[in-house]
């Protein structure tokens, strides 16, 4: 089943259950406050024998975030789900997104974002979330708390300042687009996206430090055009806004 290029087919719908839904608040410079509503919703029901293990082995990249590890259930199903992408050789993707009120504790938060995080090869992290899992702000706190073997590239948002690149030879600045944002709801998730798609594009980009920074570019105008308009997925720019943008930057 596809709908606008999309295969829904792996998607599981619960009879008990409905969506999870969030409600975000802005303040006068566009950033946001998230209130979530799950009692339980149907993502929190999702078991391993639900997940469509075929779908997964046919993909490319397997992309989740640490929301889908906020709760017991959801968090065995995720990590189930990333270690068959594993064994078919996917490359994993993992954007830490924490959502605290989701979690029990910081202290639990901290475990769980961490046994993602540990089965990534591509991270991406706010300076936000680096300071709680590290303390630090900095390369290093990534290099001496965070790295493991099978990472080969960790991207470290800074929000309007752009991002620091980093893979097992070094890290690279790369500074952001200049935008006039309005909300910021869905920009990195906009970036995530950007990201994954040049990729998959070229593979072999992750093994070249140059192309990474052309590709951490294009992810950052992806985010910075996805704060110019309000809401998470209205706001998301085409291929050929993100070019034009690009262009005349």
């Amino acid at each position: 089943i596809r709908r606008e290029g999309v295969d829904v087919g792996p998607v599981r719908m619960d009879k008990s259950a409905r969506t999870a839904l969030a409600f975000v608040t802005l303040t006068v410079d566009g950033e946001r406050d998230f209130l979530f509503y799950r009692h339980p919703s149907a993502d929190m029901l999702f078991t391993p024998d639900e997940v469509d293990v075929k779908a997964i082995e046919q993909a490319k990249i397997f992309h989740f975030d640490s929301i889908s590890l906020a709760a017991a259930q959801p968090r065995e199903t995720a990590l189930f789900a990333a270690d068959q992408a594993a064994s078919a050789g996917n490359l994993i993707s993992y954007d830490v997104n924490l959502r605290l009120p989701l979690w029990e504790s910081e202290v639990e938060a901290k475990k769980g974002v961490l046994e993602g995080l540990k089965r990534a090869s591509i991270v991406k992290l706010s300076d936000d979330e680096l300071a709680f899992l590290t303390g630090g702000s900095s390369p290093d706190d990534i290099r001496s708390q965070l790295w493991h073997d099978g990472l080969r590239l960790v991207v470290l948002s800074l929000g309007h300042r752009g991002c620091i690149a980093m893979t097992r030879h070094g890290e690279r600045m790369i500074p952001s687009l200049s935008v006039k944002a309005v909300d910021t709801t869905g920009a990195g998730d906009g970036f995530v996206a950007g990201l994954l798609s040049g990729i998959v594009a070229a593979p072999n980009t992750l093994g070249d430090d140059e192309s990474i920074a052309g590709l951490c570019r294009f992810a950052n105008a992806v985010g910075g055009l996805t704060t110019t308009a309000r809401g998470a997925i209205p706001s998301l720019p085409t291929r050929e806004q993100v070019d034009a943008f690009l262009s005349s930057a």
